[in-house]
């Protein structure tokens, strides 16, 4: 249970941390401060369960194209989040592309390096 609640933790950290770095660079994605917090928990949870029927649909219809499944699974989180609570407003089309990519690689880098650094550096 203990290893569960960790995992979300950095799950949500890492989803506000690239939301909020994606707000701050791309001039077209803002935050609203009244539903941040819920809009970032409907993300982590979209991307969590989509990123698993995104990835089965992609290995059985189109192998090749199943290591974007979690790249879709962000830009269909972030169009939920977004749809949800004012927290997230995103306008523009390139804005829309940028978003996922930026989100998607920048919540993959922070996972990585919590788990890393983290996560690993206290079980020493």
């Amino acid at each position: 249970m203990k290893k569960l609640m960790v995992h979300v933790g950095v799950q949500l950290g890492s989803s506000a941390v690239a939301i909020i770095l994606a707000a701050l660079i791309l001039p077209r994605f803002s935050l609203g401060l009244v539903g941040f917090l819920t809009a970032i928990v409907v993300f982590t949870v979209a991307q969590s369960l989509l990123e698993g029927v995104v990835a089965k649909l992609a290995n059985k219809y189109t192998p090749a194209l199943a290591g974007a499944a979690s790249l879709v699974s962000t830009w269909l989180a972030l169009i939920i989040a977004t749809l949800s609570f004012g927290g997230i407003r995103i306008h523009g089309f390139f804005t829309w592309i940028l978003a996922a990519l930026l989100v998607w690689a920048i919540a993959g880098l922070c996972s990585v390096l919590a788990h890393k650094y983290v996560l690993e550096g206290s079980k020493k």
